[in-house]
């Protein structure tokens, strides 16, 4: 647990090791046993069919809830299917306590469907600044880590995003047109431009990790769901890239940010992206 005064940076110092055996407890528990043998009755829709929870999303989220909570007692946990369940506490992220943000299977639809493009994010925060992050794809064995200002690394290995090769379209990961506005739409159509290379993105944690690695360029997302974004946003930070709103700010975890916004391996290619999607809006 927590020692009096000890400040977030020395519970990371000392219990790192402990959230990512929780990560993958979670995942070996609750979402591998479910990877490829879903019964029908274990997938619902939310919102429509494109937003899908199965029972590995709601046990696995349970399961970090107790296992985070236990770890920094003080703390709360702010998961995509609690929020779903009682939006209000998504307020949790603006308060003042330590938050931990968790995605418990993003890439859900991957999931259902048996593919292995899918991941646990986690990310624990304070006064709306991430100050931690852990993505860990366990059907492929991968995990990331990030600690501000510590670096990012992958299995142990830094991450270093670089920069897109000079004269090569860029690649940009977008949402999905079921998950945009009208008017975010028209922002994205400003990325149908020559020298770049749009596409739609799969699992937002996964595609922060291609950009971390310098597999990807960029993306360009049209919601600021935190559970999402947190943990990513933090990896490619570390590894030496940079994110910005339409309106050229960085995002917000807490929200209120100018859609859709973009990661990218480096600020020049960050600042490139978005003044795209001022243009295309």
């Amino acid at each position: 647990m927590i020692e009096d005064k000890e400040t977030i940076e020395e519970f990371l110092a000392r219990r790192s090791t402990d959230v990512e055996e929780a990560i993958r407890k979670a995942a070996a528990a609750e979402i591998m046993p479910r990877f490829r043998q879903l019964a029908a009755h274990e997938v619902d829709q939310k919102s429509g069919p494109h937003d899908l929870v199965t029972d590995a999303d709601r046990k696995a989220e349970l399961y970090l809830t107790e296992a985070l909570s236990a770890l920094l007692p003080g703390s709360v946990v702010v998961g995509e299917e609690a929020v779903h369940a009682n939006p209000a506490s998504y307020e949790a992220i603006r308060g003042d306590a330590p938050v931990w943000i968790v995605d418990p299977v993003d890439g859900t639809r991957q999931f259902v469907h048996g593919d292995t493009g899918f991941c646990t994010l986690v990310a624990l925060a304070l006064g709306g600044v991430v100050q931690a992050s852990w993505t860990y794809a366990p059907a492929r064995d991968q995990l990331a880590t990030a600690v501000r200002g510590r670096g990012a690394f992958l299995d142990g290995q830094r991450l270093h995003a670089g920069a897109p090769e000079p004269g090569r379209d860029l690649q940009v990961a977008t949402s999905h047109p079921d998950y945009t506005t009208e008017e975010q739409k028209h922002a994205l159509l400003g990325l149908r431009t020559e020298g770049v290379a749009p596409r739609d993105c799969g699992s937002a944690g996964l595609e922060y990790l291609a950009l971390a690695r310098g597999e990807s360029d960029a993306t360009a997302f049209s919601w600021e769901a935190a559970w999402d974004h947190a943990a990513g946003l933090l990896l490619v930070e570390e590894a030496g890239g940079a994110h910005l709103t339409r309106s050229g700010r960085p995002f917000r975890i807490t929200g209120g940010n100018d859609l859709p916004f973009t990661a990218a391996r480096d600020e020049a290619t960050a600042r490139r992206v978005a003044g795209l999607l001022a243009r295309g809006a």
